[in-house]
Order: C-alpha cells, then structure tokens, then sequence
C-alpha cells in the first residue's frame, strides 16, 4: 500500500533525518512546508514524489492524499502542528521533544486518542542497536530489577549557535530540554518505568558566558544565548528506583556521553557508554562483558534493525501504520518525559523537590 507524507518543517532536522530515511522506507514524500517557502521547494524537489509546495500548514492538511505528517519545527509549535493534524485525521510523527510544557504534551495524547490516530516522538536513540539489544536483555529479566539508571547527556563544548537553539521562548530551555529529553526517553524505556515519584533537580548557565573557539559549531555568542547550559537531576521512581540525569551543552568533564545510559540491576548492570557493556557475577568472580551487535538483526531481537538509528526509526513508524500496530515511541510514554523536563525546570526554579 502507498503512503502518502507530508513535511511541515523543511530544515536541518528534515533534511538530515527524516527525509532520507523516509524514502529509505518507501513512502511517497508527496507534501511540503515550510515557513521559508524555498525550504519547502528545496525539500520538495530533492526528496519528493508526486510533490506539491503549500503556503499554509492548512492547505498541506486539506490533501487527502496525504495520510501521515511529520513535524520538524521549532519545539514551541510542535502541540499546535501536531493536535491540527491529528484533528485533520492524520497520523503524526513529532520531533522531540513532544512539547514544551506537559500539559501541552498531554493535549497531543488527547487529540490522538480522540481521533484515533498513531501519534509518536522522535526519540531515535532507542534504536541503535546496542540500545535495541540492552532492551531485549532487560525486557527477558537478565539484569534482575533495575533499581538504580544514570542518564548521561554530557557534552564538553557542543553549544548551539543558530537558529531557534538560541531562544528559549521558542524552544522551551537549552540543553535539557534539546538532549536531556533524549536520555530520559532511553533510560525509562529500558527501565520500563514510567511512574516517577519526585523530582530534584538543578540548571545552570556557567559556560555559556565563556565564549569559546573550542566548539563543535564554532564560538557562540553569548548575548543571543538565554538558557541553561547543564542540568542534572534526582528522580525517584514509585517502586523505589532511582534515576540520576547529568546533562550538559557545555561541561568540564573529562569523558563526555551523549544519549547513552548507564543500568544496574539485581542479577548484572550494563552501560551504553562505549557499545554495549555487561557487567556481572559469575562463579564466584566479577566480570565485564563487550557484546558485539554488529551482525544482530531485527529478527535476533523482535525489534526493527537497520544500518542507521534514523531508517529504523522511521521504518518501524511506516510499518506500524501499514500494520496497524503502535508505535515503538508510544506517546503515552513520551507525555512521562515530557512531565519531568517541566519538574526538574520547577525544582530549579523553586529549590525545592517536585511531586508527580
């Protein structure tokens, strides 16, 4: 069956995610918009099929051709985009985070239960395949019970320096809110706990003051930077778990460690730190383990493979609406994250703890 998608956002996220691996799945990339209209005929003339250019959001979502919508623009806009297409009868893939607020994140849930439509995030970090394998390991109860997960979202220097990053009236925060939401998506998901208890929690705006040349992108400058550059957190989850989140744009920290999560369980512990690591007791000795997920496969792990996160992302989101099945990213669980971004930025704020 032919799939037809539309784009509402037509940027870097797009371009460099979506798009390509939405032609990868096979779809008729057949709608385009963007706030920018030569974005969208950009967009449109290297990935479209069947294509057509919109100058509103509502003339994309009056295509009937169009059964799927992807949204790929700043996070403010993101509960709007995604509740007006729902309500058009479209299924919608997101980017992350789901919104800005939870109350927001939660009014996307309604609108897609409301409507009967597939709603998912873009959290791609769950498929990479040393991610995809730890699931498949504590999912069949080979670390025992969790009870202790450290998020890691540390970058050394890695401030943006462009666009929407640098307004947090339309972003939602800095770096928590950009790449702390990913963390927590991950370690949750392996958990597979999703009842937080409280919250404490911490942000900080130290380094971005600094301007530096030693930047992934460059030297920032700091007048047009009005967010936090690190953050970390304590959560306590409602069966006792603890989950620790260290998150940063900017840090001194020797060993930094982006969307990888660190487990401890009963029976063994296992960190995304470096691959896939396993760590454990066996016959009286302690031992750590690399496991090699290079030839693991979809069919090895019940769960979608492919060469890049990004294709299984969108792979496994086209074949749930081909199959009539729900997506890996339930939105049910996105709202979870969603609701401890806004708790940690309240326990910041007040210092003092959140309560769920």
């Amino acid at each position: 069956m032919d799939i037809y998608v539309g784009i509402i956002g037509c940027g870097g996220i797009a371009r460099g995610k979506h798009l390509p691996a939405l032609q990868h799945a096979g779809v008729k990339i057949a709608g385009f918009y963007d706030t920018y209209r030569a974005s969208a005929e950009r967009a449109a003339a290297d990935f479209g099929t069947e294509a057509r250019v919109y100058d509103t959001v509502e003339a994309l979502l009056q295509d009937d051709r169009i059964q799927v919508v992807h949204i790929c623009t700043p996070n403010i806009s993101h509960a709007s985009l995604a509740i007006q297409a729902l309500n058009a009868g479209k299924h919608v893939m997101c980017e992350k985070p789901m919104a800005t607020n939870a109350a927001d994140a939660q009014a996307m849930l309604d609108a897609a239960k409301r409507n009967h439509r597939k709603l998912t995030i873009g959290y791609q970090g769950r498929f990479r395949r040393e991610a995809m394998h730890l699931k498949k390991m504590c999912d069949n109860g080979e670390l025992g019970d969790i009870y202790f997960a450290r998020a890691h979202a540390l970058r050394r220097r890695g401030i943006p320096n462009w666009g929407t990053y640098l307004d947090s009236s339309l972003q939602g925060g800095g770096c928590l809110i950009d790449i702390g939401t990913h963390s927590i998506d991950l370690v949750l998901w392996l958990m597979n706990n999703y009842e937080p208890d409280y919250v404490v929690g911490n942000t900080y705006r130290k380094i971005v003051d600094r301007p530096s040349d030693a930047n992934a992108w460059g030297r920032w400058d700091a007048q047009k930077i009005d967010m936090e550059d690190a953050a970390f957190a304590f959560l306590r989850m409602k069966n006792g778990a603890t989950v620790e989140l260290e998150c940063s744009w900017a840090l001194n920290c020797r060993t930094p460690n982006e969307n990888k999560a660190t487990l401890a369980g009963t029976l063994a512990g296992a960190d995304l730190l470096d691959g896939l690591t396993i760590n454990g007791e066996a016959y009286g000795h302690l031992y750590t383990q690399k496991v090699d997920v290079t030839n693991l496969c979809g069919t090895d792990m019940d769960l979608p493979f492919s060469e890049t996160p990004a294709d299984a992302e969108i792979g496994s989101w086209i074949d749930a609406i081909r199959n009539d099945t729900d997506p890996i990213v339930l939105p049910e669980q996105a709202v979870v994250v969603s609701r401890i971004l806004e708790a940690i930025y309240q326990s910041a704020e007040t210092g003092k703890p959140v309560y769920f």
